[in-house]
């Protein structure tokens, strides 16, 4: 018998063989690595962008770097022991074991999250392990760059003040302790997956912990120096909308990725982003028109971001109507507190947020997750959720308990972040100061870094301040630049 010619196609291409297996589905696959890559630059250069642009002059470099060095040191840390503490085996009832996400017998195998599988109280199976049908690296990596923007998120909240070195401290030692416990109890198996807690894709996890955490860290930093809190005036309003067109349109991988497949429930998360974040930024626009006479750009990047964050732990799980509904509380609810509430509330007034972190993610993201336990619809909700029959208030019968069972999810995960980011501080305090010094304060980027974002004079020149005065946002500069970038 003859022999059959070799197969034309190459090994890379063949269904069946080490690189094709017979579970992976190549369009959830794509899609995956496509959520995970517009995620990833929401954050650089989204929010990178953004922070360099959104700050007063002297603080764009400083700002812009705490982001880009936060999302690098998360990228580490999370293959060495992060993402198996967040979506490992059960250690506790809110922590994985820790492990290391980087062997190749590991990460090609079909990803699958082992603590995920729901049981009835009888012991029979509920709802089955969570398997998608691609390999783990492509899990490994859609969960790292969520980790990474919920650090990149939480340094808004210190701009402008934060010694750097006290930084690179702080991020590994949050994702250690605080991201990893919420995300493991409420995506990879915990106690408030099993309970039936709803947060599709980080209202909770993201938002609500960076938020309230970000606001804890102000406290322990302490706030700017008073010239920086009385005038903070951006550097460049329109490359900040840049970064912020970036952060919403790269959304829909944000929103349609957590499905972990390219389906129906991806594309409702998609849909619903958008309207909520786009009447989200109406509302903050017109109350800003109404009261204070004028539409603030500032105003409708921060509606924009309140929409989009309140919609995120019920993405999938609500109908468009009511992401209209999610969109106008988000649009108002934050504009009060932050407008109207934060002026005269002395305990905010004493806490220098410096980007409004609070307001824009903590209280959005509460908001957003109570609206979801009242809002969730029931069909939705079984595409996607462990606990069948899951559905909000406005449906009625159990559907009342999910407002409870939300608001208490978002209780244990303010009070985790409140109390481990101040252990946190402390202790980082005892090594290396949290604040930068008095001169570092004042002067900004040229004293924390040796650069500038701009040249504001000739190409070469140093900086004479009998001849030059001072920067158009009050920075004082004294000596000339000290670091690699010797023209200022």
């Amino acid at each position: 018998m003859a022999a059959l010619p070799p197969n034309p196609v190459p090994v890379a291409y063949q269904g069946g063989t080490p690189a094709v297996p017979v579970w992976l589905n190549k369009g959830d696959n794509a899609w995956q690595m496509i959520s995970a890559t517009l995620v990833g630059l929401q954050s650089v250069p989204g929010l990178v962008i953004l922070y360099g642009s959104i700050v007063k002059k002297k603080w764009a470099v400083n700002s812009a770097f705490m982001a880009l060095y936060a999302f690098a040191a998360v990228v580490l840390c999370w293959v060495i022991w992060g993402y198996k503490m967040s979506f490992g085996h059960k250690l506790l009832p809110f922590w994985g074991k820790a492990g290391p996400a980087l062997g190749q017998k590991y990460l090609v195998n079909q990803a699958l999250l082992p603590a995920t599988t729901q049981f009835y109280d009888d012991g029979r199976v509920e709802t089955a392990m969570v398997t998608p049908f691609y390999p783990m690296a492509s899990m490994v990596w859609f969960q790292c760059v969520f980790a990474g923007i919920t650090l990149v998120i939480l340094a808004g909240s210190v701009l402008g003040r934060m010694s750097f070195k006290a930084w690179m401290a702080f991020v590994p030692l949050w994702l250690t302790f605080c991201y990893t416990v919420g995300a493991f109890s409420l995506w990879g198996g915990g106690f408030l997956f099993h309970w039936g807690v709803m947060d599709y894709s980080g209202g909770y996890v993201i938002h609500l912990s960076s938020g309230i955490a970000g606001f804890t860290a102000a406290y322990w930093v302490g706030p700017r120096s008073k010239k920086d809190r009385e005038r903070f005036p951006p550097n460049n309003v329109l490359l900040m909308l840049a970064g912020a067109g970036l952060l919403w349109m790269r959304w829909a991988g944000f929103n349609g990725g957590d499905p972990y497949s390219a389906n129906v429930d991806s594309s409702m998360a998609v849909l619903n982003t958008n309207i909520c974040a786009a009447t989200s930024l109406l509302v903050w626009t017109w109350l800003d028109v109404i009261c204070f006479k004028k539409p603030s750009v500032i105003g409708a990047v921060q509606g924009m971001i309140t929409g989009l964050v309140s919609i995120t732990p019920g993405a999938g799980l609500v109908q468009g109507w009511a992401a209209i509904v999610f969109g106008i509380l988000s649009g108002s609810v934050p504009w009060f507190t932050m407008m109207i509430v934060h002026k005269r509330w002395s305990l905010l007034q004493h806490i220098d947020d410096t980007l409004g972190v609070f307001h824009t993610h903590a209280i959005a993201g509460i908001l957003g997750g109570v609206l979801t336990g009242l809002f969730a619809e029931p069909q939705l909700c079984a595409m996607f959720l462990p606990v069948v029959k899951s559905k909000g208030g406005v449906y009625g019968g159990s559907g009342g308990i999910q407002i409870l069972k939300q608001l208490a999810g978002g209780a244990f995960i303010i009070g985790w972040n409140l109390v481990v980011t101040s252990i946190i501080c402390v202790a980082i305090n005892l090594i290396v100061p949290l604040r930068m010094t008095e001169e570092q304060l004042m002067i900004g980027d040229d004293a924390v870094h040796g650069e500038e974002a701009y040249a504001l004079w000739g190409d070469g020149e140093k900086y004479d301040s009998t001849r030059h005065g001072q920067y158009s946002d009050d920075t004082s500069h004294n000596k000339a630049s000290i670091g690699a970038t010797q023209v200022v």
